[in-house]
């Protein structure tokens, strides 16, 4: 696939900068955590109506959309089994629902069902060409699963049809940052920003490649952003960890790494950090 805006160059570049910015990077990649569940197309309910939306599925059993909201609220819940139901029953009651299809597909991809996730979003699509969520959920199961080129297709599928979705631009930034092309990430993730400015991705992402391109200053302005923003992310620690380090300021960075580890035990970048601040 040719270099450029429109596709990934063929292979990944080597990451600019340091072995541990490497690392970092692929952290970013693997961990990604902007929540799809957090944006289930019609989700209008959380957990703590779910009782209400029963309700309105008892005075209305045959109406396909109560259960299609009842089964996004559960998925919000992680009650994931009662989503599926509930979108299996959603779909029986409209076979024509994109809606419905997309939204079982999230709820098989959090069960683990990647081939199912795969059949339900390919089937939202048939039903709805234009349906953008759609494509972004599908993107982001090809991107898990190692199929960039697939993946990219998708997200920009979902930006050539003017989606508002931030997961699109976010996304696509970050494959445009596993293959080295950090300037087009970070135009991905100012966009993303601009869409979502209270979530603090975007501004991890652009961070990191502000990072890979020499940039420290604008880079630990967006982790501190993100920091500011939701203090409870281990990414976020981890990267502002990653500038001090940098800096020499060893101590702060080993502070930020401990803090990151405290909210996420399993997050290698920081423990492998904490590591070599401490040596």
């Amino acid at each position: 696939m040719a270099e450029g805006r429109t596709g990934l160059h063929v292979g990944f570049h080597k990451l600019a900068g340091t072995l541990a910015l490497a690392a970092f990077l692929a952290g970013c990649q693997a961990s990604d955590t902007l929540s799809d569940l957090s944006r289930i197309d019609t989700a209008q309910g959380s957990a703590e109506n779910i009782g209400s939306l029963t309700a309105v599925i008892q005075r209305t059993p045959n109406d396909p959309e109560a259960y299609n909201v009842r089964g996004a609220a559960y998925g919000r819940a992680g009650r994931y089994r009662e989503a599926l139901e509930d979108f299996d029953k959603a779909i029986a009651l409209d076979p024509g629902s994109h809606r419905a299809y997309a939204n079982r597909a999230l709820i098989h991809r959090y069960m683990g069902d990647q081939q199912k996730a795969l059949a339900d979003y390919n089937r939202a699509i048939e039903l709805n060409p234009s349906y953008d969520a759609a494509y972004i959920g599908r993107g982001e199961l090809y991107r898990l699963a190692g199929r960039s080129s697939d993946a990219f297709r998708d997200f920009e599928r979902a930006i050539q049809l003017d989606t508002t979705d931030p997961r699109a631009y976010h996304r696509r930034g970050l494959l445009y940052q596993a293959s080295g092309q950090h300037q087009y990430a970070i135009e991905d993730f100012a966009t993303a920003i601009s869409l979502a400015p209270d979530q603090p991705y975007g501004y991890n992402g652009r961070g990191l490649s502000y990072l890979a391109l020499g940039d420290q200053e604008n880079a630990f302005s967006d982790f501190n952003t993100a920091l500011r923003l939701d203090g409870e992310i281990a990414e976020s620690w981890a990267n502002q960890a990653l500038v001090y380090e940098q800096q020499g300021e060893k101590a702060k960075a080993a502070k930020s790494y401990s803090r990151a580890l405290q909210l996420d035990p399993e997050y290698a970048p920081a423990r492998d950090g904490l590591a070599r601040t401490r040596a």
